[in-house]
């Protein structure tokens, strides 16, 4: 892979070409990280504690909305503090953990949203089984997996950048370490680097795709056998906030990641990764709250609570 030359610090150009416009963007963008994290926190919370969500699919549910969070810690924080700076840098070391904590916390997310579509297949298709063939342990594996498959995978991806040449500079045109602006400062050989990304991509993003897939395809088979309208109705509204997820999810994961080489728009890029890191993680929870009549219920229950409370008091 050449000399272990790199430098120790990089130059992240973020948004750049806004130049002193850069510090109105704080404000808007700190808003929205700050609802990403009080809207998924509040999921969890409510998963944790009300009884009627101690099922797994708001297990799972749970899952991506701790996802959500750790994703947007990894990025928008550094993001942030530097729209308040003229010279954007990280160093070496932070850079690489930035790029295995991201990749493999948004490889996960993946993995969860296939555990999701299982979940409702066999709750849908084989409703009678669902108690075995969704027992805890088998949820508890399933997560597992998905958590730890991800972080094994990306160890030697990470060791393989800390391995590489840098020769063309030290500037990464993105406001955080992505894959494709570092491999285009490496004057290394970087093929098998990007076969292996794409292998990734293959294993964790497409395969839970398709997962998700073919299991909405049995899902829908079997909707539409059900004789009344409202049975129908009933069914397809259980999966309409997770399949509101997939869209969003694997749309921008696939546009981005999903492709071989290095060739990237990085332009675009940085938009759809904005875009996925700030904007979605704040839409999730409202898309989870309000297409989903349980958590509603839930929601309204706890609401009642507190006016009960209130007025006793």
């Amino acid at each position: 892979m050449g000399n272990l030359s790199h430098p120790s610090e990089f130059i992240l150009l973020g948004f750049s070409t806004f130049g002193k416009l850069q510090v109105v963007l704080y404000g808007p963008f700190l808003v929205l990280y700050l609802l990403a994290l009080l809207g998924n926190i509040i999921i969890i919370t409510m998963v944790l504690a009300d009884a009627h969500l101690h099922t797994p699919m708001y297990f799972f549910l749970g899952n991506f909305a701790l996802l959500d969070i750790l994703v947007t810690m990894t990025v928008v924080p550094k993001m942030l503090s530097d729209l308040l700076v003229s010279t954007k840098t990280i160093s070496f070391a932070t850079c690489m953990v930035q790029f295995y904590f991201y990749f493999s916390f948004g490889s996960t997310t993946s993995l969860i949203l296939a555990d999701m579509a299982l979940d409702r297949f066999v709750a849908i298709c084989h409703p009678l089984r669902y108690g075995t063939l969704m027992s805890w342990t088998v949820c508890t594996h399933l997560a597992g997996v998905a958590w730890a498959a991800p972080f094994l995978a990306m160890v030697p991806t990470v060791l393989s950048r800390v391995q590489l040449s840098y020769c063309h500079g030290n500037i990464i045109n993105h406001f955080f370490c992505d894959n494709a602006p570092l491999l285009q400062l490496a004057c290394s050989d970087t093929s098998l680097l990007e076969f292996w990304d794409f292998m990734l991509s293959l294993a964790f993003v497409l395969s839970s795709f398709l997962v998700t897939l073919m299991s909405y395809a049995y899902i829908v088979t079997t909707v539409l056998r059900i004789p009344s309208a409202s049975g129908r109705q009933k069914a397809f509204s259980t999966c309409s906030s997770h399949l509101t997820l997939v869209f969003i999810g694997f749309g921008s994961t696939i546009f981005i990641y999903v492709q071989p080489g290095k060739a990237h728009s990085v332009e675009l890029n940085k938009f759809v990764v904005l875009v996925t890191n700030i904007l979605t993680p704040v839409l999730n929870p409202f898309i989870l709250t309000f297409r989903n009549e349980t958590v509603k219920a839930v929601i309204q229950g706890q609401m009642q609570r507190l006016k009960d409370l209130r007025n006793s008091a």
